[in-house]
């Protein structure tokens, strides 16, 4: 028997054109019949996905992590599967998941139909995937455009880093989760739901994108020098085991700055501190490697 799925793709992702007709032919030889809606709006995914609730069977995203992200308010409401096709620079949801960037492996994960609960993050009624920081991530995230990931691909976040670095200055941040109450002073706060984000980087090395817990770490770098020794760590989720780094795990937080400051859900900028974040426990389904 078909299953029908809502098909929607971000032809301006970084692989999006050139794949989508491969994609697509795959797909349906694995039984798939696709409901194709042109979307040229990332923001309008979710209310189409919430217009084809009684329509499908399932939704298939073609897109980086900010599509992905896009699409995180219609599929926490129909509940409706999801299958990924990893078309953007870095694809960080996909790699926690394990689902290949290669197309028509991306589509055979999805014609297996192998399914996994995971957790979302939520952060003044936003949700994420992947991390939500504020700091220097949203200093680099103004600078990451279209067609510098279209020309250096996942490089770009590096060449961005370093840009923001030279004029990222510390700020004052009190966190409390439940009756511990830390108080910092940093350049970056990262809290993470998933494992990876940034083209690469893993928020812990224990983390899951099932755990049902949030991972919180701020940088308390005063010496550019120490990024050197920092940055392969990071890449490792070993960064907690320095001493100018700042972690811990919970379900909630609450956050509060000397100022207010952008935060950065899986690449977009949507709201500011102070921050309330939690964690929302198996909210979706996703179809991943067996």
């Amino acid at each position: 028997m078909k299953q029908r799925a809502l098909f929607l793709v971000n032809r301006q992702a970084r692989r999006g054109a050139e794949n989508i007709e491969l994609a697509a032919q795959k797909l349906r030889r694995s039984g798939f019949e696709l409901v194709e809606v042109p979307t040229e709006n990332p923001l309008q995914l979710s209310e189409v996905i919430r217009a084809h609730e009684r329509s499908v069977d399932l939704v298939i995203v073609g897109g980086g992590d900010g599509t992905l992200n896009a699409a995180i308010g219609g599929l926490v409401d129909t509940q409706l599967p999801l299958g990924i096709l990893p078309l953007g620079t870095a694809n960080d949801l996909a790699r926690t998941l394990g689902i290949p960037t290669n197309i028509n492996l991306a589509c055979a994960t999805i014609a297996g139909r192998q399914m996994k609960r995971i957790d979302l993050g939520w952060v003044n009624g936003h949700y994420f995937f992947n991390v939500a920081s504020f700091g220097l991530s949203v200093a680099i995230t103004d600078r990451l455009t279209q067609q510098t990931k279209r020309r250096w691909g996942v490089m770009a976040y590096g060449v961005a880093a370093i840009q923001a670095l030279w004029q990222s200055r510390p700020f004052k941040v009190m966190i409390r989760s439940g009756d511990r109450v830390e108080r910092v002073r940093t350049i970056q706060v990262t809290v993470g739901n998933g494992v990876y984000y940034g083209g690469g980087l893993a928020v812990a090395d224990d983390a899951s994108i099932a755990d049902e817990r949030l991972d919180l770490y701020s940088l308390e770098i005063d010496h550019f020098w120490r990024w050197i020794n920092l940055l392969p760590a990071m890449y490792r989720g070993r960064h907690h085991l320095y001493p100018y780094v700042h972690a811990q795990q919970g379900q909630e937080f609450f956050i509060d700055c000397n100022r207010s400051l952008s935060i950065n859900t899986d690449g977009e900028i949507k709201t500011q501190t102070p921050a309330h974040f939690k964690v929302i426990s198996k909210a979706i389904s996703v179809l991943v490697p067996e």
